[in-house]
């Protein structure tokens, strides 16, 4: 064999492992697992210190003073859409799971979900928006129910966005294959499970968008920071 055909066989077997050094590759151990249990630990404060504390700030409230785009959800409350939110969700954190392949892009999911989670609680005992309800004729029967003041952002949203944008911030990263069509499932049952919480009068449209941002925006910093192995 020549000179010039063993350089382009060197050449063409350096490649793949090239590739495959630049693929990072997200740790697995009890520190990544211990990190996510924190999380959530944390994002359990809120309930357990009964925040936000106090009576709503109206009930009934009036719609008149809601922005427009928030106005028109006072009226629905459909049953079949909050059940169908809570489905959907498992759907896209499952799906999600399932499509991340390792233990370590699992690993990485779960702090992602952790760490929206986190977020969401504090923001809901921090900003303590009321709930569509509060602008109802039914507001002074569910007046006592601490989570009619835990409106904004919606953690449904939230979360299921986390999870699509970490998959979708993962994938690229690691050529996942059928990323595309994952991509899109995911970020389609997020946008199911907002468009969901406001049909079923659980959520204005503002907290859903809300949700929708912070979500995203979590999910990409947990899938660009979260360790790799060297």
């Amino acid at each position: 064999m020549s000179g010039r055909a063993w350089l382009v066989a060197l050449a063409a077997a350096m490649l793949p492992v090239a590739g495959a050094a630049q693929t990072p590759v997200y740790r697995s151990g009890w520190t990544s697992w211990t990190v996510a249990a924190g999380a959530g630990g944390l994002a359990a404060l809120p309930a357990l210190l009964h925040l936000p504390r106090g009576a709503p700030s109206c009930a009934p409230c009036d719609p008149a003073k809601l922005a427009g785009i928030d106005r028109w959800v006072v009226s629905l409350d459909s049953r079949g859409a909050g059940t169908g939110s809570n489905v959907v969700l498992l759907g896209v954190v499952g799906g999600g799971l399932l499509a991340s392949d390792t233990r370590g892009n699992t690993a990485m999911m779960a702090n992602a979900v952790a760490f929206t989670s986190l977020t969401v609680e504090w923001t809901k005992a921090l900003v303590h928006r009321n709930r569509p309800i509060l602008y109802t004729a039914a507001a002074p029967s569910v007046a006592g129910d601490r989570d009619t003041q835990r409106s904004f952002p919606s953690g449904h949203t939230a979360t299921a966005f986390a999870v699509a944008t970490s998959y979708a911030v993962m994938a690229q990263r690691q050529r996942l294959p059928h990323a595309t069509r994952n991509e899109i499932l995911l970020y389609a049952g997020a946008a199911g499970v907002g468009a969901m919480r406001v049909a079923a009068g659980r959520h204005f449209v503002t907290d859903v968008l809300g949700g929708a941002v912070l979500g995203t925006a979590v999910g990409w910093v947990t899938a660009k920071v979260f360790p790799t192995k060297p």
